[in-house]
């Protein structure tokens, strides 16, 4: 479709920039995911200890410690800033784009590599998660380079790629823990098992020289930690966050066995009806050995995580760049633009349609918080701010599904930059200054007056990241000041609200009820 390669390299250096950078320090941290990480990584710059990483003083055992150390450099470069949390995640989610395009191209050719790459930075879920200050955008780098080395070994019989791919998967297990050695083993396991070379993957795995380097890259960590925590390190990582996760709904994230149908369906926007193509494909492929492969490793992590009691929409994205690599090889399978565009533009009309429903569902709302956040986000969307661009971009993705002009080639890169744009610059920016701009300017209002804070009923570590400080908890003085949600406030008597915004308060308590 694209004859110039300087000109598809162009496209993709842009998208990225698009996608992965613009703007990465304008929304304020999501809470609770990147106002976690980013509070342990504050905290880890406060006291010194690079070792182990703690929330509000306590062990945090969710995850390994190289995010951290990646966001604690950044911030000593940047500052303490929402740019500097996130920009570790920016630049592994570029590189990760980066590895699937030199991949593909050695294997599948330049315009297949673009479209592989091209799909994955402008994916709606992607360029979400791609700058998210969270650990994901660096453990899916991992797990791509680790997957495209064990292809290339299975491929090659060259052991240099088993050395990369032990070098991928220990910065994987540093990154996220066992699932960045468990997704390769098993993917790989599958393979050999379906075709009969079991055998050469038992012999793979017992080669001694890159598990003696996977070891001294992921062992010396955790060899420390256990050192210095112990059966608590044990307990805290391995059975809660790991085992208990896949056991049962952990921190209330459950889900039934189709949760992630339409996660995939909407993730992939605006590309699902090419998905859905290369899905349909599925007979076809699955007798191609490499086909195979990439379909093996996208089912194991669908399937895997539906039956996990735990499920979040992130977790899904582990098996999306082999999706890629197969629907860049069925783009042109796709005969229909009306077709082609369709689910785009259905998703754009959804949106714009929420701006005429919501304030008629709102007083059905019976919890006040929600209420106050759908009130909000209703005020937004029906701001001429966001209707004109969402009314445009309609449009844009109409005219695309019914014009004859243009090729496909440029109707599908705009149609990737419409829904990045909308991502980043509408969906990001209303969803933070509903959720999480109340709760940077409570902590702001908080760091000036000095107050020493008592969360009450709610868990916004970002309100630390922004106060700089710990929050007691509970309180140590007569002058009790809480952060709550504004349905709170009733149970906890007479009260001087400070700041309030969207249901979220900062309140001092001058009396409380029942005294």
């Amino acid at each position: 479709m694209f004859g110039n390669e300087k000109l598809r390299i162009a496209l993709l250096v842009a998208v990225a920039w698009l996608s992965f950078f613009a703007g990465i320090g304008r929304a304020p941290l999501f809470n609770k995911d990147e106002g976690a990480f980013c509070e342990a990584t504050r905290e880890m710059l406060v006291s010194g200890n690079y070792l182990m990483t703690y929330l509000n003083g306590e062990p945090r055992y969710d995850k390994p410690i190289l995010i951290y150390w990646l966001q604690a450099l950044s911030v000593k470069m940047f500052g303490l800033t929402e740019f500097a949390f996130r920009l570790p995640s920016s630049i592994a989610a570029s590189l990760w784009a980066l590895a699937l395009y030199l991949f593909a191209r050695r294997r599948l050719g330049a315009e297949t590599a673009f479209w592989a790459a091209f799909f994955l930075m402008t994916a709606a879920q992607v360029t979400v998660i791609g700058k998210a200050a969270i650990a994901d955008a660096l453990l899916n780098l991992c797990i791509a380079v680790t997957m495209f080395s064990l292809w290339l070994y299975y491929e090659r019989n060259d052991t240099t790629h088993l050395y990369a791919a032990a070098i991928a998967m220990a910065l994987g297990m540093l990154t996220k823990g066992p699932v960045a050695i468990l997704i390769p083993c098993a993917v790989t396991f599958l393979f050999c098992l379906i075709r009969g070379e079991w055998r050469r993957w038992f012999r793979s795995l017992a080669a001694p020289g890159p598990i003696l380097l996977f070891l001294a890259i992921a062992l010396p960590w955790y060899a420390a930690v256990l050192w210095v925590q112990g059966w608590e390190f044990v307990e805290g990582f391995i059975l809660r966050h790991n085992v208990q996760r896949f056991g049962g709904p952990f921190e209330g994230h459950g889900g039934s066995l189709i949760y992630y149908v339409p996660v995939i369906l909407v993730g992939v926007m605006p590309y699902t009806a090419v998905l859905l193509r290369s899905l349909s494909r599925f007979r076809e492929d699955f007798r191609d050995p490499f086909r195979q492969y990439l379909l093996l490793w996208f089912l194991f992590v669908w399937v895997f995580f539906s039956l996990s009691g735990t499920k979040l929409p992130h977790y899904v994205i582990y098996g999306y760049t082999p999706l890629f690599l197969l629907m860049a090889l069925h783009l042109e399978d796709v005969r229909s633009d009306r077709w082609l565009f369709a689910p785009a533009a259905l998703l754009f009309i959804v949106l714009l349609a929420l701006s005429a429903v919501l304030p008629l569902a709102i007083p059905r709302v019976k919890d006040p918080y929600a209420a106050d956040a759908l009130r909000a986000a209703a005020g937004y969307l029906r701001h001429w701010t966001c209707l004109l661009p969402m009314g445009a971009g309609l449009a844009c993705l109409l005219a695309m599904a019914f014009a004859r002009g243009p090729s496909r080639a440029w109707k599908l890169v705009a149609a990737g930059i419409i829904m990045t744009a909308m991502v980043n610059f509408a969906g990001m920016s209303i969803t933070g200054a509903v959720l999480h701009q109340p709760v940077k300017e409570a902590a702001l209002v908080a760091r000036e007056r000095d107050l020493e804070v008592v969360p009450w009923q709610v868990s916004l570590p970002s309100f630390m990241v922004y106060q700089d400080r710990l929050m007691p908890k509970a309180p140590s003085g007569s002058d009790l000041v809480v952060l709550t949600e504004s349905h709170w406030l009733q149970h906890l008597g007479e009260h001087e609200v400070l700041y309030e915004k969207h249901g979220i308060v900062l309140a001092r308590i001058t009396r409380l009820a029942g005294t």
